[in-house]
C-alpha cells in the first residue's frame, strides 16, 4: 500500500473519478456488442458477406504487423525472466502465492484456450498433412506427417501464451505491486502518465471489453460447432441451429450456477476438473494407441519447433501471393491478442505473489508442453493412423473440420465413451472460459477488478452467448474469425503499449527490489 498521504489522496481521487464513469464504459460496450448481433440477425447475408471483406482486408494489408509484433512479445518476456526484472514480485516483496502449483497451473490452462486446442488437437495436424503449408510442399508423406506437428506445435507454443503474458504482467504488476485495480487502462498509466483523460481511459478500457468479447465468442462458437458435430456423429442428434442454441443456453446456466460461487471454489474447481478430463482422455489414447510413435512424433516435433521458431515466427509469402500464414499464422495470433485483456487480466489475478520469473516461465513452458502432449497423443494417433492403416481421417477433416476429433475416435476401442468424455470436456472447458472471462469484464466495467457484482457477470455472459449464437448462424467459422481478426489489431497497438508501460515502471523499482535474496529470505 501507498503510505504517503498525498499518494493516497490522489489515487482515491483518480478511482472516484473513475467509478463515475462506469456507466460509459459499460454502455457503450454493450451498445456496440448489441448493435453487431441485431445486424447478424436481420441481415445475415449482408452480415456474412461483410465478415469476409474484413476478414480478407486485415489479413491482407496487418499480417506483417501480427508477425512482428508476436515475436517481439516472447522476446520481450524471455528477457525479463532472465534478468534481475525477474526477481520483482507481482506484489509485495514478502506476498506470497495465493494459489497452489497444480491449481494455478490448471486455472491457466482452462481459462487459456482449452476449447481452441480441443477443437484444432485433431483437426490442424490432419490439415496440414493433407494441405501443406508450403507452396509445392509434400502432402500425406511422412515428411507432410513431420511438417503437420512441427507447425502444430509451433502454433500452440510460446508466441500464443507470450501474448497472453504481457497482458497480465502489465496489468497484474499494476494491480498488485502498486496496488492500483486491474484495469488495462491503468496498466498504461506509466507511458500515459498518471492523470491522462477519463476519454482516452474509457476508450481503451471499452476496446477491452470488445475484444475480450469478440474473442471469447470465437471460442465458445468452435467449442458449440465442435460439441454440436460430436453429438451428430457419435449420437445421432440432429446438427444445426436449435441444437447450437440449446448448447449454448446450457452452458450459460452452468455458467451461472458456477459464478456464484466465486474465483476459489467455482472457477477452480471446474479447472481441476477439466485437467482431469484432459489427462484422461490423453492416458487413454496413449495406452491404445501407437504409443512409441507417439512419443518420437512428440520429440521431434519438440526439435523442429524449436529449430524453425524464428523462421515460422517471421515468415510471409510476398513472393509467391499465397494466404495460408493469413488463413492460419495470423488468424491464431489476432484470436489471441482479441483474448488477451481477459486472458491477462485472470493469468494476473490468479498469479499474485509470484516472481516475474516464475510467471513467465510457468505460462511460456508449462501450458505449452501440456499442448504439445495433447496434440501428439491425438494428432498423432490421426497421422499414424492414416499413414500407416489407409483410413481417411484426413479426407473428413477437409470435408468437416468440427468431426476430427470424432473421426479419430472411431478407429479406437470405447468410442461411445471417448465421446462422451471429450463432449463433456469440451462443455466444461466452455463454462470455465465463460466464467473467467465475464469476471474479468464485469471488472472492467465496474472498476471492482477483485470482486466484481455477480449481476454484472451473469449480463455479460448472456451477452456472449448471445453474440456467439448470431455469429454462428450469420456466418459460421468466417465470422468467428472476422470478429477475431477486427478486435486483434487495435488491440495488438494497446499491447506494445503495455511493454513500454511495464518496462518504464521497473526501471523505477529500487535496486534492493532487484538484488538476489539469500536462501534465508526466501524461505
Amino acid at each position: 500500500m501507498l503510505n504517503d498521504n498525498s499518494e493516497e489522496t490522489s489515487r482515491n481521487n483518480a478511482n472516484s473519478n473513475q467509478k463515475s464513469n462506469i456507466g460509459i464504459v459499460f454502455w457503450i460496450s454493450a451498445v456496440i456488442i448489441l448493435i453487431a448481433v441485431i445486424f447478424a440477425v436481420v441481415v445475415p447475408d449482408r452480415f456474412e458477406t461483410g465478415s469476409e471483406a474484413v476478414y480478407g482486408w486485415i489479413a491482407n494489408y496487418f499480417s506483417w504487423f501480427f508477425m512482428l509484433a508476436v515475436f517481439g512479445f516472447g522476446v520481450f518476456l524471455l528477457f525479463l525472466a532472465i534478468s534481475p526484472y525477474g526477481r520483482i514480485k507481482l506484489g509485495g516483496d514478502q506476498s506470497k502465492p495465493e494459489f497452489s502449483f497444480r491449481s494455478w497451473i490448471g486455472m491457466l490452462f482452462s481459462a487459456g484456450l482449452g476449447v481452441g486446442l480441443v477443437f484444432f488437437g485433431v483437426a490442424e495436424p490432419m490439415t496440414h498433412y493433407m494441405i501443406s503449408p508450403f507452396y509445392n510442399g509434400e502432402t500425406e508423406s511422412i515428411e507432410a506427417a513431420r511438417m503437420a506437428m512441427g507447425y502444430s506445435f509451433f502454433h500452440w507454443g510460446i508466441s500464443q501464451w507470450s501474448i497472453f503474458g504481457v497482458a497480465g504482467l502489465a496489468i497484474g504488476y499494476t494491480q498488485f505491486r502498486k496496488q492500483k485495480d486491474g484495469l488495462v487502462s491503468t496498466a498504461l498509466e506509466p507511458l500515459m502518465g498518471s492523470e491522462y483523460d477519463i476519454k482516452t481511459r474509457n476508450t481503451i478500457d471499452i476496446l477491452a471489453v470488445i475484444a475480450t468479447v469478440t474473442g471469447m465468442a470465437t471460442s465458445v462458437g468452435l467449442g458449440i460447432l465442435q460439441m454440436d458435430g460430436g453429438l451428430s456423429i457419435a449420437y445421432g442428434i440432429p446438427s444445426g441451429p436449435m441444437t447450437q442454441i440449446i448448447l449454448t443456453a446450457l452452458m450459460t446456466g452452468l455458467f451461472i450456477l458456477s459464478t456464484t460461487t466465486g474465483l476459489k471454489r467455482g472457477i477452480k474447481w471446474l479447472s481441476n476438473l477439466n485437467m482431469l478430463l484432459a489427462a484422461v482422455i490423453t492416458i487413454f489414447v496413449l495406452a491404445v494407441g501407437p504409443f512409441t510413435f507417439i512419443m518420437e512424433s512428440i520429440i521431434v516435433g519438440l526439435g523442429d519447433y524449436l529449430s524453425n521458431y524464428v523462421g515460422y515466427s517471421l515468415r510471409m509469402e510476398p513472393y509467391s501471393g499465397e494466404t495460408w500464414v493469413q488463413e492460419w499464422t495470423v488468424f491464431y495470433w489476432a484470436w489471441v491478442i482479441a483474448w488477451s485483456p481477459f486472458i491477462g487480466s485472470f493469468v494476473a489475478r490468479v498469479s499474485k505473489g509470484r516472481t516475474i520469473r516464475e510467471y513467465v516461465l510457468g505460462i511460456l513452458i508449462i501450458p505449452p508442453m501440456l499442448s504439445f502432449i495433447w496434440i501428439g497423443a491425438l494428432g498423432g494417433t490421426a497421422i499414424y493412423s492414416d499413414l500407416f492403416n489407409g483410413t481417411n481421417i484426413g479426407a473428413l477433416v477437409l470435408e468437416d473440420d468440427t468431426a476430427a476429433l470424432f473421426a479419430l475416435y472411431d478407429q479406437l476401442p470405447m468410442t461411445q465413451l471417448l465421446s462422451a468424455l471429450s463432449i463433456l470436456l469440451i462443455f466444461t472447458f466452455l463454462v470455465t472460459s465463460a466464467d473467467s472471462a465475464t469476471f474479468i469484464v464485469a471488472g472492467m466495467t465496474s472498476g471492482d477488478t477483485e470482486a466484481p457484482a455477480t449481476r454484472l457477470k451473469i449480463i455479460w455472459g448472456v451477452l456472449i452467448g448471445v453474440l456467439t449464437v448470431t455469429l454462428i448462424i450469420a456466418g459460421g467459422l468466417t465470422s468467428l474469425q472476422a470478429a477475431s481478426l477486427l478486435a486483434g489489431l487495435p488491440f495488438g497497438i494497446v499491447l506494445i503499449a503495455m511493454i513500454f508501460s511495464v518496462s518504464k515502471s521497473l526501471r523505477r523499482e529500487p535496486n534492493d527490489a532487484l538484488r538476489r535474496k539469500t536462501r534465508k529470505e526466501r524461505k
